[in-house]
């Protein structure tokens, strides 16, 4: 049976095995830009007569299975076919034995070499949609994960396309408010004769624009994966962040233990939006997006002096997956994805208002309200009930120890009612 002869080109000549599959293939299949550089390769004088281009890779794949087993067929791709390539949508159609590989250098290898960096370690990954932008394909990662990615890694490459650019990647990289400095490179068209390589900050790539192809590469400052001593130092904590370690104003902050009960009421998802109304400080918001860092979180406070607190806070720790949200609950709520968990420190008066609001986007969840007074915890009671929220009650009464004449006592803090709200499960 006739194997399909996959082929990677852009940096390197063929060496013999691949040459002697294209030199004794029937057809040679190749997109147009692929073909202005095969042009420059010893072999193409040799078989430029059996060069068929197709407008779309959909054809190109429609094409092979109609006729791999009559001819001998050359496929040629960028790079690594097998590197997010070509290569994996003929074994989707035809399956592994009815091809053979011949691959280059992948353009992240290249990239990595002509910024003079080291590859260990780092996340390869692709943000391209795919050959057809009407199709785009589902992508592992999005454009957004970027932030939380360099948390766990100091170096991250990119396949980039025309809707996931440099710019856009900066883009978000700067909304992020990264707590490290980075440093991007952009590697364009990799192995022609114009290529050409952009370093600068994510402000400065946000404001140029590039050609396609191109590689990113993201590069966290401080040394191993964990990044400076000072990313190291915060990053120890995953959870009990104590309260002097969360900057704050006037005393006002939920306390360390109401902070871990809260938490565990939420029963936070790997994945999804936590809405944190009345956020204050940010504790519960720095505590949840440390806990799961693919959590998107809105942090909604109305106090231009906490969100001062917070956004020190989201620095300070790391947290990048929090979005910060100034204004008046349920208002600010409006333009806001549905959430799947609420938290809810305070609501101003306005806690009827606010229940209402996310019974009517979160159609099953969870919302967790914490209520200092009897009053306050009747309202959020009421509240929940009336919405359909199955709700359950728990009173945390603190005591903590304090020397007095050089004798440990218990002094009580005054207690809190966790209210919890459950619907749709």
């Amino acid at each position: 049976m006739n194997k399909v002869h996959v082929i990677g080109i852009g940096f390197r000549p063929l060496d013999t095995r691949a040459a002697r599959a294209v030199l004794s293939s029937d057809v040679v299949l190749v997109n147009d830009r692929l073909l202005r550089v095969f042009e420059n390769y010893a072999e193409y004088k040799d078989v430029k007569d059996r060069i068929i281009t197709h407008a779309t890779v959909y054809d190109t794949l429609d094409y092979i299975a109609e006729q791999y087993q009559t001819k001998e067929i050359a496929l040629l791709a960028a790079g690594d076919p097998m590197f997010f390539g070509i290569g994996r949508l003929v074994i989707e159609r035809l399956g592994k034995d009815a091809l053979d590989v011949h691959p280059d250098l992948s353009s992240i290898q290249v990239a990595f070499s002509r910024i003079r960096e080291s590859a260990n370690n780092a996340l390869l990954i692709s943000l391209h949609g795919g050959p057809d932008p009407k199709k785009r394909r589902k992508l592992e990662y999005e454009r957004a994960d970027l932030p939380g990615l360099l948390k766990q890694h100091n170096r991250i490459a990119v396949l980039t396309d025309k809707v996931n650019s440099p710019e856009m990647i900066a883009e978000a990289l700067c909304k992020a408010e990264m707590p490290s400095p980075l440093q991007m490179y952009v590697c364009e068209k990799l192995g022609y004769d114009d290529e050409r390589v952009t370093e600068g900050t994510p402000e400065d790539i946000s404001k140029m624009s590039f050609e396609h192809p191109n590689v990113v590469i993201v590069i966290r400052s401080g040394e191993g994966t964990r990044g400076s001593r000072e990313d190291e130092k915060n990053a120890a904590v995953a959870f009990g962040l104590r309260e002097d370690e969360i900057q704050h104003s006037r005393g006002l902050i939920t306390k360390d233990e109401v902070r871990a009960v809260a938490i565990h009421k939420l029963r936070l998802p790997r994945t999804g939006v936590l809405w944190d109304i009345g956020a204050g400080s940010g504790s519960v918001s720095i505590e949840a997006a440390l806990l799961c860092p693919d959590v998107t979180i809105y942090a909604i406070e109305k106090d231009d002096a906490q969100m001062i607190n917070i956004r020190e806070n989201k620095k300070r720790h790391g947290a990048v997956n929090i979005e910060m949200v100034s204004g008046h609950a349920p208002d600010a709520l409006r333009q806001l994805p549905a959430p799947d968990r609420v938290f809810i420190g305070g609501s101003s008066s306005r806690l009827p208002d606010i229940v209402d609001h996310i019974s009517e986007k979160m159609p099953a969840g969870i919302a967790v309200i914490n209520a200092a007074t009897i009053e306050t915890l009747n309202e959020a009671v009421q509240s929940l009930e009336r919405n359909g929220f199955k709700v359950d009650v728990s009173e945390i009464s603190v005591s903590r120890s304090k020397i007095i004449g050089g004798k440990r006592h218990m002094s009580a803090l005054n207690p809190v009612f966790i209210v919890t709200g459950e619907k749709g499960r």
